[in-house]
């Protein structure tokens, strides 16, 4: 009688075991660009921070930034499109442009799962998401608060833009220029000998550099990256991401983390009931000022002591 009360039980357990399992919901984080890439990288940590493991969670990267044709774009696209139609996930979460252009807006219409963007640069309203399934958070870069810092150094007039020679670089100049009205001098690198000409062009045209995301392009060249740009510099410069720190005097860094934060969040939020179109959209807000004191130094800039004392150091 006991050993068929014991392994009643045993039975019970499994299959409890089992059903919790199986009950998870599923949500694919479709990744516009690659493993390794820093702000990927912190889009998805700050996803699993939320997540924890409450959901089964996959990743697929499109790989976009490095292969940058429109067939290869669509060939990705087509293979995460797959994956919803054999894995069936209760949620899409899609990260940057890429993913925005060439999964969500074709699919949100014709596909039965509700989908939240993030890192998606600047303004929405410029893809048809339908009406219902789509909510998000737009990835705006924190340029007037870089350039109020960066005044303290001297004249802005004429501001310069250093980045890639890539869809993404093109469309933040485009936003920066226009939203914010500063009368850009851009140059636009097609690889990393190209790019070293682009700052010390800058350098000698400006008032200021903005040093945009090198997109990961250049990750064999860090060290010779950092050097040059030391080498080389000449006028303040300024950056909106973390990881470009070493390469810019001042950084007021958007936060990755805050963007995969949210969209977990949100993803949570429609796995409770809600819908995507009760959420709608927003846009980042946090930042961190990184000040890089031997680039300050090699210029001669006079860094406030209030910033410094507030600051993360970039040595």
């Amino acid at each position: 009688m006991l050993r068929r009360v014991f392994f009643t039980l045993m039975i019970l357990v499994v299959v409890t075991a089992t059903t919790t399992t199986m009950a998870k919901d599923k949500v694919l984080f479709v990744e516009s660009y690659h493993e390794g890439y820093a702000w990927s990288d912190g889009i998805l940590e700050g996803m699993e921070t939320v997540f924890g493991d409450d959901v089964d969670l996959k990743v697929i990267h499109m790989d976009t930034k490095r292969n940058t044709s429109d067939e290869f774009k669509q060939q990705a696209a087509d293979k995460a499109k797959a994956l919803i139609e054999s894995w069936q996930p209760d949620v899409v979460i899609a990260s940057d442009d890429n993913a925005a252009k060439f999964l969500i807006e074709p699919l949100c219409k014709k596909m039965d799962v509700p989908f939240v963007f993030c890192g998606l640069n600047w303004d929405a309203s410029g893809y048809d998401f339908g009406s219902g399934t789509v909510c998000g958070m737009e990835e705006v870069s924190l340029v007037p608060q870089l350039m109020k810092e960066l005044k303290a150094f001297g004249k802005t007039d004429k501001v310069g833009f250093l980045g890639p020679d890539i869809t993404t670089a093109h469309k933040e100049a485009e936003n920066v220029g226009t939203k914010f009205d500063l009368n850009l001098t851009t140059y636009f690198a097609t690889d990393f000998a190209d790019w070293k000409k682009g700052y010390k062009e800058l350098q000698d045209k400006c008032d200021v550099v903005i040093i945009d995301s090198d997109g990961g392009l250049y990750a064999d060249h860090m060290d010779e990256m950092k050097d040059f740009a030391m080498k080389h510099a000449k006028k303040p410069t300024g950056a909106c991401y973390d990881f470009m720190a070493p390469f810019a005097m001042l950084s007021y860094a958007k936060v990755a983390q805050e963007q995969g934060e949210w969209a977990a969040a949100a993803a949570l939020r429609i796995l409770d009931g809600e819908k995507p179109s009760d959420i709608g959209v927003t846009q980042n807000t946090r930042g961190t000022i990184y000040v890089n004191v031997p680039m300050a130094s090699q210029i001669g800039a006079d860094v406030p002591i209030e910033l410094i004392e507030t600051a993360e150091i970039v040595d």
